[in-house]
């Protein structure tokens, strides 16, 4: 019989957004704390996941995933291609599993599979969200606030701003961004206010000089991904009275809508396929500003999609 570890387990490839969303979906089912693995894929599994290869698993994920094979645990979530094989391995050793994210091929493979609703995938054992999976709620928000607790003396309207970078669905221009900046700067110069800002990888290092450049006679905290220290992002979130975010990224934009703060997209008009589609879903909810820099709004419901997945999670597979 095959020795089974009680806790659950998170497995991603350890890309940032894919282990938030495992993590975020971990801690939301309140099942104990889960133990996190990074797998360390080779060649050919790193190409061919999420299909099944034979072979010696240590060569396939890494010697971390194969010590787990050996005691899987009762439940595993996984966030990502990579992680999509590994948890079929998993499955076949008696885990129960669930996949973040269409794994490209047919969801029978796995005991749940959740995917954004912007994804065509659907059956039986498929659940779907507005957005991405997360950790923000008013605890969560209670505590960024108690971590930067030196934010408080920043003026308010305290505006956070979150950049990402182009993409594929976003192929939005540096020079536009400098313009968003400097609009931006010059609401806050005339309303007063600070700025509570941050940019990601995938930002261009000149728009990091810029956003700096730009607000540098405006009160401020300014995180980069170098060496600013520790990223104040849930103080920056906590303390916000609204935000505005670059039109890039499902995860940012969800987490932004998961506050009870109004929310902005930057370039919104540069957003194509399923980013247009996420905008315009949370227009609908009436989660987003309709006018650029126009701040007029009533109650705000916050997106939080989580926990409703969550509870799905738990009476799907009983836990």
């Amino acid at each position: 019989m095959v020795k089974r570890s009680s806790a659950p387990s998170t497995i991603t490839d350890g890309r940032a957004g894919n282990v938030r969303q495992a993590v975020a979906l971990a801690g939301a089912l309140r099942l104990g704390t889960h133990q996190p693995l990074m797998l360390v894929p080779q060649a050919p599994w790193r190409w061919l996941s999420p299909r099944r290869l034979p072979g010696d698993i240590r060569h396939g994920y890494g010697e971390a995933f194969a010590a787990l094979a050996e005691t899987p645990p009762t439940l595993a979530i996984g966030c990502g291609r990579q992680a999509a094989g590994a948890l079929r391995v998993l499955r076949a050793r008696g885990s129960r599993v669930v996949q973040i994210l269409d794994p490209r091929i047919s969801a029978r493979h796995w005991d749940l599979v959740i995917v954004p609703e912007h994804d065509r995938l659907r059956g039986g054992n498929v659940l779907t969200l507005l957005g991405s999976l997360n950790p923000v709620d008013d605890d969560w928000l209670t505590l960024g606030r108690a971590a930067f607790a030196d934010f408080r003396s920043l003026p308010g309207p305290r505006t956070a701003l979150l950049v990402g970078g182009p993409t594929a669905h976003a192929a939005w221009d540096e020079q536009d961004m400098r313009g968003v900046f400097a609009q931006l700067a010059a609401q806050i110069r005339a309303e007063g206010g600070s700025l509570l800002a941050t940019t990601s990888r995938r930002t261009p290092p000149a728009l990091s000089d810029a956003l700096r450049d730009t607000f540098a006679d405006i009160p401020n905290v300014i995180w980069g991904d170098g060496g600013d220290g520790v990223n104040p992002y849930a103080g920056l979130l906590g303390w916000a009275d609204r935000v505005v975010v670059s039109p890039d990224s499902v995860n940012l934009l969800s987490e932004a809508s998961a506050t009870r703060a109004p929310v902005m997209v930057a370039l919104a008009a540069t957003a194509q396929g399923r980013m247009q589609h996420f905008q315009q879903a949370l227009h609908e909810r009436g989660r987003l500003q309709p006018r650029w820099l126009d701040w007029d709004h009533g109650p705000i419901e916050p997106l939080r999609e989580t926990t409703r997945v969550a509870a799905e999670v738990k009476q799907r597979l009983g836990l």
